[in-house]
């Protein structure tokens, strides 16, 4: 019987390791073609993610009518996404209008699978969201005033949205496609690797022995670790599943170890080079160089770990936490050892990037390729084909999870986007912005960080993003902005969620492993992670902040400026040494020296 089962798993897994390698594949060989029209990569890319969600997820709690159900979606689903590519020159001809009842069930077969997508891949918010956008659509000609709009055409209200490049296969998910999948793939195979291993050891290595080192080093694994991963919650769950026991087993209080992973967790979606699928997607949005946009963010994400930093420092004082002991600490050869497999790839990656100038896509495939090279030795330098094998199957099988779980929330993201331009209602968002703030542009930032924070709470970091910006963004720009600071302030609050109750993901993963209330884990991580909702408003009235490659000296001064203020708030929100009224001086003073522009 045992023999049997085995068979079944080696079976499901060769069938499982077949479909992530093809889906590898398939984003990789993109890069280096890139003439496959839209309406053929765009549905394969969907096509390829649909088996990851429907019946390669892992959930006990799914009941057996749900299963059904999906299987029932995925087919249909994939039929028509088979229709679309193999009919794209005849559809591309209808100008996004529907003709017949098989474009009819085309067109809603894959409305649904896509809201079913996010659905099982995220929470119930994002979908439900995109189905009340749908609605508006369909029906909002029925609403009175200012946010009624015409009536639109059945068929070509869903023709636009599903077979043309308006709604589920327009720009976000070809950035989906093109960019951020490849990113991904690269981070599943420096990850899988060593690569991990070699974050972790150097964080160790190089803040191990100072006061509160333990905290340090997790506040550098997350930063580093990050930069490729793009995710809070899964920061928290690899690098906090070592850094959170090693600081319990130093006497750390249990819910400042958890504050402390969640708030640098948060931080390594800011952190360049790769901050996530957020980053990409600003660089296609904006239509610049991705090198513009980690020049634009270095500063910024330098000071939000500062602040982070700092705060652990105070509070090591307050608890007498200590170094780690030299057992824990790796030898200097191990990290020379560990050092090439994150430097071969990151350094190929950013030597292509900024040296010689290629796109981000062929940059990280280079990357990829070096990755791929490094799984063949372990960190003696030692050949196994046997563990390569293991590791390249495994880098792939999670990458493909990872690109499943960012498309289902992109496309999506890509609906209500579609019904916005469609009907027109984003300039009339817009315009009630406007007329609430009444020409301040304070009122204006308030109103639009409220709004990515509100957002943020139920939908993923990267939808509330790519949803804010696309209604807010041309808001600020109207003030004065530019449009790299409109992209880079809702970026940075679409984060707030992770840390900010009630829903502060990252702050209920940290607890759970640290065995802490929750509760106590936020207030500890909102002093931590102050910089999340300072620095933004700091670079807004101080624009040189995020200007180091056009205004290098007075970009350096107004980071010394802002450092110097977040200090003094850090130490005025965690050092309860001081009375309460000079701790209500040092913030209002700190507030100052932050927020009076240069």
């Amino acid at each position: 019987m045992s023999q049997n089962i085995q068979k079944q798993l080696s079976v499901k897994y060769l069938i499982v390791a077949i479909l992530a390698i093809f889906t590898v594949g398939f984003h990789i060989y993109l890069i280096f073609t890139g003439l496959m029209p839209n309406l053929v990569s765009r549905p394969l890319h969907l096509a390829l993610v649909l088996p990851w969600v429907f019946l390669l997820t892992e959930n006990e709690n799914i009941s057996k009518l749900t299963k059904y159900i999906g299987y029932i979606i995925l087919i249909c689903a994939l039929y028509s996404s088979y229709y679309i590519i193999t009919n794209y020159i005849y559809l591309e001809d209808q100008y996004g209008s529907l003709e017949g009842n098989l474009q009819y069930f085309v067109a809603i077969s894959l409305l649904i699978a896509v809201l079913e997508m996010a659905r099982r891949a995220v929470k119930l918010a994002l979908p439900l969201t995109a189905a009340i956008a749908l609605a508006y659509g369909l029906w909002g000609h029925y609403i009175p005033g200012e946010f009624g709009h015409q009536q639109i055409p059945l068929d070509s209200f869903l023709g636009t949205l599903v077979i043309a490049e308006g709604g589920i296969y327009g720009s976000l998910t070809g950035i989906s496609v093109n960019v951020v999948a490849v990113f991904v793939i690269l981070g599943a195979f420096v990850g899988i690797g060593e690569g991990g291993n070699a974050f972790m050891a150097m964080s160790t290595k190089l803040a191990g022995k100072l006061r509160g080192g333990a905290s340090k080093v997790s506040v550098l694994a997350s930063g580093f670790f990050g930069s490729i991963s793009g995710s809070a919650s899964a920061n928290v769950a690899s690098t906090g599943s070592f850094t959170i026991p090693t600081m319990k087993r130093l006497n750390y209080p249990p819910s400042l170890a958890a504050a402390v992973e969640a708030v640098a967790s948060t931080g390594g979606q800011i952190m360049p080079p790769l901050m996530g699928a957020g980053a990409f997607i600003m660089a296609e949005l904006l239509n610049v160089q991705y090198s513009k946009i980690m020049a634009s963010a270095i500063f910024p994400a330098i000071l939000f770990f500062f602040t982070v930093w700092i705060g652990i420092d105070v509070f090591a004082k307050r608890y007498k936490l200590v170094a780690m002991a030299n057992e824990d600490i790796p030898k200097i050869d191990l990290v020379l050892k560990l050092s090439p497999f994150f430097a071969i790839p990151f350094g190929i990656l950013l030597y292509a990037l900024l040296v010689i100038g290629k796109t981000p896509q062929f940059s990280a495939a280079l990357a990829i390729f070096a990755s791929i090279f490094l799984l063949l030795v372990d960190r003696n330098w030692s050949i196994s084909i046997k563990e390569f094998v293991y590791k390249f199957l495994s880098a792939c099988i999670t990458a493909s999870k990872q690109i499943a779980m960012i498309a289902s929330v992109i496309i999506c993201a890509g609906i209500i986007i579609g019904v916005l331009n469609i009907t027109g209602v984003g300039v009339k968002i817009t315009s009630a912005i406007l007329y609430l703030s009444n020409g301040e542009l304070y009122i204006a930032l308030i109103l639009t960080a409220l709004a990515c924070l509100i957002l943020g709470m139920e939908v993923p970091t990267t939808a509330a993003y790519i949803i804010c910006v696309s209604v807010a963004g041309p808001i600020l720009q109207e003030f004065g902005l530019s449009a790299i600071q409109a992209h880079l302030f809702i970026f940075w609050f679409a984060l707030l969620s992770t840390i900010t109750p009630p829903v502060c993901g990252t702050v209920f993963i940290a607890s759970g492993i640290a065995q802490s209330n929750w509760l106590h884990v936020v207030a500890k991580a909102m002093k931590l992670g102050i910089g999340l909702y300072v620095v933004p408003i700091a670079f807004i009235l101080n624009p040189y902040l995020i200007k180091p490659d056009e205004f290098f000296t007075l970009a350096f001064i107004s980071f010394i400026k802002v450092a110097l203020g977040l200090w003094i708030l850090s130490n005025a929100l965690v050092n309860d040494k001081y009375k309460l009224y000079l701790r209500a001086v040092m913030i209002l003073l700190a507030l100052l020296v932050i927020l009076y522009p240069l």
